[in-house]
C-alpha cells in the first residue's frame, strides 16, 4: 500500500471513501486548504516545465507545514538521479510518483513507496504493462495526451481502466467538483487525484474548488 502503518494512521482522516490527493500544491496556504478540508496526501510537482512546479526550498516550506498531517508526495518526470537526491535531502517526501518512462529498478531505489503513471490510450495491454513494475505501491490512471506527461485536465476514458492490476488504483485526469461524484461511482478508486479541477487558472488553486471537491468526494461515499 501506499502509506505505512503510522503514516496511515495519521494522514487517512476519513475511512469508507476513495483517498483524496489534492496534486500541484504551489504554497502553504492551499496546503493548509486541503488538510482542512480532509485530504489524504497532497502532492509537490518537481517538473521544471509545469506550470506547478516547485524548488526544493518552496516545498520544504509547504512540508514544513503539513509534515504528519497529510502524506507528501514528489512528482516526477524522467528525473536524473542526482536531481531526486537533491530533493529527498531536503524535502521529507513520504512517497515519490513517477510520470516519465523510469523502470521498476529506479524507482524502488529511493527506499520509499512509489506510484506510477499510466496514461491510457486504445491499443495498450495495461494489464501486461503493469507487470513492469512490480514494485509499484499504486498505479495512477491518466489520461493520454502526446504533448504532456499529466495536468491537462482532459477526462481521463475510464473504460480503458483495466482489471486485474497488482496493486491500488489512483484515479487521475479531468476531474472536478462536478464529476467526482460519477467518477468514484463508476471506478470505484483507491485513491482520488485531482490538480487542474480546483484550479482558478493554470497552476492556481482555488480554495473554494478544493472545498467544493473534498464536500463531493464525502457525499459519494455517505459520510
Amino acid at each position: 500500500m501506499l502509506f505505512d502503518a503510522e503514516t496511515y494512521q495519521t494522514c487517512t482522516t476519513r475511512k469508507g471513501r476513495s483517498r483524496v490527493k489534492i496534486c500541484g500544491l504551489r504554497d502553504v496556504e492551499m496546503a493548509n486548504v486541503a488538510v482542512d478540508s480532509g485530504a489524504d496526501a497532497i502532492g509537490l510537482m518537481f517538473y521544471a516545465p509545469s506550470p506547478r512546479y516547485v524548488t526544493p526550498e518552496e516545498a520544504s516550506r509547504i512540508a514544513a507545514e503539513v509534515k504528519g498531517k497529510v502524506a507528501i508526495v514528489g512528482v516526477f518526470v524522467n528525473p536524473a538521479a542526482a536531481w531526486l537526491d537533491e530533493v529527498l535531502a531536503r524535502v521529507p517526501l513520504d512517497a515519490i510518483q513517477f510520470h516519465g518512462d523510469e523502470n521498476d529498478e529506479f524507482c524502488r531505489q529511493w527506499g520509499l513507496p512509489y506510484i506510477k503513471a499510466l496514461r491510457l490510450r486504445q491499443g495498450e495491454d495495461y494489464a501486461a504493462v503493469s507487470d513492469a513494475w512490480p514494485g509499484a505501491s499504486a498505479f495512477l490512471v491518466d489520461s493520454y495526451n502526446p504533448d504532456a506527461f499529466g495536468g491537462t485536465g482532459e477526462l481521463c476514458d475510464w473504460d480503458l481502466i483495466p482489471e486485474g492490476l497488482n496493486c491500488p488504483v489512483m484515479l487521475a485526469g479531468g476531474l472536478r467538483p462536478d464529476n467526482i461524484g460519477e467518477a468514484i461511482t463508476r471506478v470505484k478508486p483507491w485513491c482520488v487525484d485531482v490538480s487542474s479541477g480546483v484550479e482558478c487558472e493554470k497552476g492556481v488553486k482555488d480554495a473554494a474548488l478544493i472545498r467544493a471537491f473534498m464536500r463531493e468526494v464525502d457525499n459519494v461515499s455517505g459520510d
